[in-house]
């Protein structure tokens, strides 16, 4: 904590500038580049699904289950590990901890191979936790390092720098694998897992300026066998007062219900677009896959602008109730869809909508948070409320998508959760619907 002033612009800019560094994972691992690879490794082999454990599992199955599993690890020891970094100032460690197993593994996935399947899956795995993990510590600093008057400017900024230089490794990464032979590639594949090196290289490479400037607060405190459930207690006391918040309890339960669907949309959206629609080759089904994950991004900025404008005139909860209506007509026309113009439409429609859920969801929450409480155990049970539902939409998901063996079958499952969702948020008191 040497020299640290509280509001310094550098120190500011740096935290800000992780968003640069790891939003690449969430644009080339997560929703582009990875699909497309993985993907591609079933076709060649003229196969749609893989034994584990002595079980023939659907592909797309096996990376919702590999999913849903990392995000319940998350969720189990982000509350452990935020109780002990808390008490003993170790924020800056852990995050390097999680950046650094984050990064690796996505270097580590150019080694990604049917061949090798378990390992492969963890090393997917543990890239989603080091991504993940790593966010727990970075968003919880914004408060330590800024005054409130700060935050919002601040954090948009890191929202910024994070599509900025997201998309930019993102279109340098197409433009490897659409020129993968004259660049020296032996396949569009080795540009593919080369690009994986990329993301852990400008990942860790970045983060070393953020690294750099964020203040350390160790304070020499000894850890005690009470403090590994510091964070869970903290938990359980949050789900005690929401007995006494009627309707805050009642938007939480709404929001983990539809929250679950729109989660695992967005995670299995490259999936689906790379397995279920009719591409005339695999050039096509690159460029396009990516140009669909482009128009998401680009969509979700005007999605949120436009939401924002809608509950201020018709209130936040009216609001969400009309944004779960709308993801159940997009679940109905992604059951149709087939061709490649039809996908980009679906995709504008996810960005325009998912978008506006996002931001709106945190905010209701944050307006209807009880005026003297303490918001960081609050937020925290939150997170990890986000984290469940994942885990339990993406379980559902692939079991669903691997007994019907028709990822359509499974999207239209999701309808469920957005009707419910939708239901629910109108049980929510009435004077909470004025919400602005």
């Amino acid at each position: 904590m040497k020299n640290f002033v509280k509001g310094d612009k550098k120190t500011l800019t740096a935290w800000a500038f992780y968003d640069w560094a790891n939003s690449v994972y969430a644009l080339v691992i997560s929703s582009s580049i990875f699909p497309l690879y993985y993907g591609a490794l079933f076709r060649e082999l003229g196969v749609d699904s893989f034994t584990l454990f002595d079980t023939d599992i659907k592909s797309e199955a096996i990376i919702s289950y590999v999913t849903a599993i990392g995000f319940m690890i998350v969720a189990f020891i982000s509350p452990i590990l935020s109780g002990i970094a808390d008490y003993l100032g170790t924020k800056k460690f852990f995050m390097k901890l999680f950046c650094g197993i984050g990064s690796i593994s996505c270097m580590l996935l150019y080694f990604f191979s049917l061949d090798y399947m378990i390992l492969s899956l963890l090393l997917y795995m543990f890239g989603l936790i080091g991504f993940w993990g790593s966010l727990v510590f970075y968003n919880s600093y914004l408060p330590d390092i800024a005054f409130e008057d700060q935050q919002d400017k601040i954090s948009a900024k890191g929202y910024a720098l994070g599509y900025i230089g997201s998309v930019i490794l993102l279109l340098i990464n197409l433009a490897l694998v659409m020129q993968a032979e004259v660049l020296g590639f032996d396949s569009p594949l080795q540009a593919m897992r080369f690009s994986f090196i990329l993301v852990g290289l400008w990942w860790i490479g970045f983060s070393l300026y953020t690294f750099k400037f964020l203040p350390d607060f160790k304070n020499g405190k000894k850890i005690t066998r009470s403090l590994f459930f510091k964070g869970f207690r903290e938990l359980k006391k949050v789900w005690y007062q929401l007995g006494d918040h009627k309707s805050l309890k009642r938007y939480l339960v709404a929001f983990f219900v539809y929250s679950m669907a729109v989660q695992t949309v967005m995670i299995i959206a490259a999936y689906f677009g790379e397995k279920e629609i009719a591409w005339e080759s695999d050039s096509q089904r690159t460029t396009g896959l990516i140009i669909s994950i482009l128009v998401i991004q680009l969509v979700a900025v005007l999605g949120a602008v436009l939401t924002s404008k809608l509950s201020s005139k018709i209130g936040n909860i009216y609001t969400l109730c009309a944004l779960n209506a709308l993801w159940i007509i997009i679940c109905v026309y992604a059951y149709t869809i087939v061709s490649p113009n039809e996908f980009y439409i679906a995709a504008a429609a996810v960005g325009l909508v998912m978008g506006g859920i996002q931001s709106l969801s945190r905010s209701t929450y944050s307006k209807m948070l009880p005026k003297t409480t303490d918001t960081t155990s609050f937020f925290s049970f939150y997170d990890v409320t986000e984290k469940i539902g994942i885990v339990l939409g993406m379980s559902m998901y692939g079991l669903v998508s691997d007994l019907t063996g028709k990822m359509q079958n499974a999207i239209l499952f999701l309808i469920i959760f957005f009707a419910i969702g939708f239901v629910l948020l109108l049980r929510v008191p009435n004077k909470s619907n004025q919400i602005g």
